[in-house]
């Protein structure tokens, strides 16, 4: 079976990505930072490795949304692509909103739940935490 290959982009099309296989489940984020990043009551990401991942076009264009983070974003029509964190330097998170194949990964569940809005309740059977998910326990 071939490895997967995620491609995307912005709205106006000036910034491309083509990235391996995500390296772990995908995931809605209620966070207040990627609400008001995005405007989105929740947002969708997949985290892929940074060595995987290949931007084409013009260059998104970075933001320092608060220490140790980096949003990338197209400069044009404003599309959020990335989130990058300084906690994690070998991965990134791409929004899943920004796949030319939104089909091609699905979130597993919610995180940061704590931070939304009262009417922002989640009721698709997915699994739901307040903060991230746990961590799971060697066996």
């Amino acid at each position: 079976m071939p490895e997967q290959i995620l491609t995307g982009g912005c709205l106006c099309g000036s910034v491309r990505y083509e990235s391996a296989a995500p390296v772990s489940d995908a995931a809605f984020c209620h966070c207040r930072s990627c609400r008001r990043a995005t405007g989105a009551a929740a947002v969708p990401w997949t985290t892929v490795a940074r060595s995987g991942l290949r931007w084409s076009g013009t260059p998104p264009a970075e933001f320092a949304s608060s220490p140790g983070v980096t949003r990338s974003f197209c400069a044009r029509c404003g599309t959020p692509l990335a989130y990058r964190s300084e906690a994690s330097p070998g991965t990134l998170d791409l929004t899943l909103g920004s796949l030319d194949d939104p089909d091609a990964v699905a979130p597993l569940d919610h995180i940061w739940t704590e931070d939304s809005p009262r009417w922002d309740r989640p009721a698709d059977g997915r699994p739901q935490y307040a903060r991230t998910r746990p961590v799971a326990t060697p066996t």
